[in-house]
């Protein structure tokens, strides 16, 4: 049931509008006894998710037992982290997700299903895993918070991926990221309905329905003054989704004419820690670049590949390459048949051979990045030229060339006509 919806290319809703909206439902909802609430974490820090997290625990006040930040395989967040993106919310009401342990499978997607909708690709079963809090905590409310934004595994990140990705375990993870990068990335980014979203579903229709999750959903636009706030959308079912997909294909999604020879991508370094993180520079624009270009992305806090130990060992043994490559090792490597997210994302993390990735790390070495397959140029030198505070979103020309600058990848989705299709 869809219990609100606000939102528009050229809505701009204020912090007062965001509480009308979500205390509306609530009202009509009803008093709470315990609540559970599922935010993302600092890595989606522009979602507002933070804000509407703050309104909730104020809204309920003592039934707000638990909240649960949406980590997946994150590494949790730290003191810090918390008070910047949720404010005076009180610290010890904060529970660590882990997801390889303290799981409960809610039923299994058959395997039949899962070939059938990725066309053969993949013929695995799927297990619904969540987190035992959401089971064994005997809430009559939980409140799913986040962001509605294209991307790479799903096709349109959230709803509930929160919920079996964000509050999953292992080999739901890991199985649903090689699914979406088996079935083709640039097939999935920027749509609803997908092979993973399909997997996902199925497990809401059938495994989920006695679970009191509400979905409550931003739409963000990344302008050239800041985030603006186009959307807000609630509800316990697929239809607030839908609304909210449809509305940040108009405003996080922009389709180019011809496909760019060189992007600048600048990862903010609070947010981007890991090439695990930071690859969504590569992800976001990879529709977007011609073959031969060069894709440049200063990372000022890159000092990891992934935010899991064992992930980042895996990275540095293998590398990003192709899919071709990726399929091989799987088949021959049982760490890598363990953790089939890692190798999703090495596939995700690769050009293909089609065009050239230039990282600039702030505490990473020439032979780290190397060693995985990127090429590496020096941060200090590379921001002198192209520097981000300098350059503005979309086309500049630097010293006599065309460039395209993006500030923060993770808020939208480049594609030039032809790709996107």
């Amino acid at each position: 049931m869809l219990y609100y919806k606000r939102g528009g290319e050229n809505e701009n809703l204020t912090s007062h509008d965001l509480r009308e909206g979500l205390y509306s439902v609530f009202g009509n909802l009803g008093s709470k006894k315990k609540v559970l609430i599922i935010p993302p974490d600092i890595t989606r820090f522009y979602s507002r998710a933070g804000e509407l997290t703050q309104m909730a625990w104020k809204y309920h006040n003592e039934a707000v037992t638990d909240i649960l930040p949406a980590l997946g395989t994150h590494f949790p967040m730290t003191a810090d982290e918390i008070k910047r993106m949720f404010g005076s919310v009180p610290q010890e009401l904060f529970r660590e997700h882990d997801w390889r342990d303290g799981l409960v499978t809610l039923g299994t997607v058959p395997a039949e299903f899962v070939k059938e909708v990725s066309a053969g690709k993949i013929n695995y079963d799927w297990p619904a895993q969540v987190n035992s809090l959401l089971v064994e905590g005997d809430y009559d409310l939980i409140l799913s918070i986040g962001q509605i934004v294209p991307h790479e595994v799903v096709g349109m990140a959230n709803y509930n991926k929160n919920i079996f990705v964000g509050t999953g375990g292992s080999e739901g993870i890991n199985k649903s990221h090689f699914l979406g990068a088996a079935y083709g990335m640039e097939k999935i980014m920027g749509r609803a309905d997908t092979p993973v979203r399909r997997v996902l579903n199925y497990a809401s229709d059938n495994f989920a329905k006695n679970l009191p999750i509400v979905y409550v959903q931003t739409v963000i636009e990344a302008t050239e003054s800041g985030q603006v706030t186009r959307g807000l959308f609630i509800g316990d079912d697929i239809e607030c989704f839908n609304l909210a997909s449809e509305l940040s294909l108009k405003v996080n999604f922009q389709m180019l004419d011809k496909p760019l020879d060189k992007a600048v991508v600048y990862l903010e370094p609070e947010e981007f820690k890991s090439t695990w993180l930071g690859n969504k520079s590569i992800y976001r624009t990879r529709m977007a670049m011609a073959d031969g270009g060069e894709l440049i992305i200063l990372a000022p806090g890159l000092s990891k590949f992934g935010e899991d130990p064992e992930i980042d060992r895996l990275i540095r043994k293998y590398g990003y390459v192709g899919t071709e490559k990726v399929l091989e090792l799987v088949k021959d490597n049982d760490d890598l048949k363990k953790n089939l997210s890692a190798a999703a994302h090495f596939i995700h993390g690769s050009s293909e051979g089609r065009f050239k990735i230039t990282y600039c790390p702030g505490k990473l070495s020439k032979e780290e990045i190397e060693s995985v397959n990127f090429e590496y140029a020096d941060l200090t030198e590379m921001i002198k030229v192209y520097d981000p505070k300098k350059l503005k979103k979309g086309f500049n020309t630097v010293n006599g060339e065309k460039i395209f600058f993006i500030s923060n990848p993770g808020m939208g989705l480049w594609s030039y006509k032809e790709r996107f299709k």
